[in-house]
């Protein structure tokens, strides 16, 4: 938990400093208008995205099967919209590495792993319906 404290000030940080050197490189205008086209780009693939992970997750749960792969696309993509909307190139980066499944599939086996231990330590618990 300390690690993700840290991020939240380190990041930022980094995201700001960036922010700046490309408002000196470019200049401050064509660096708010790639900020606000990221933006607006993302969130219309956000909502495309998260549409289809819904309904993928609709559709598995319609058909009696268990949402798992679907519920963590859908998980990813939420994560991932979050972070295209926000002010910042690496977030931006980030957060279209989540949206595209080709891209969001490098990060399930951390995501999965995650998940294994957190059940191997009792902090997940897995119920089976009858």
């Amino acid at each position: 938990m300390k690690w993700l404290i840290g991020l939240i000030i380190v990041i930022p940080a980094i995201e700001l400093y960036i922010l700046l050197l490309s408002g000196k490189t470019i200049g401050a205008g064509y660096t708010f208008l790639l900020i606000l086209a990221s933006g607006i780009i993302g969130a219309y693939f956000a909502k495309r995205q998260g549409i289809r992970a819904f309904r993928e997750v609709s559709d598995n749960i319609k058909n009696g099967q268990a949402p798992g792969e679907a519920a963590i696309n859908g998980i990813f993509v939420f994560i991932g919209s979050i972070l295209v909307i926000l002010p910042g190139f690496i977030s931006d980066i980030l957060g279209f590495m989540l949206l595209f499944a080709p891209t969001r599939n490098l990060f399930k086996p951390l995501l999965y792993r995650w998940i294994r231990k957190k059940m191997k330590n009792g902090q997940v618990i897995v119920m089976k319906s009858s």
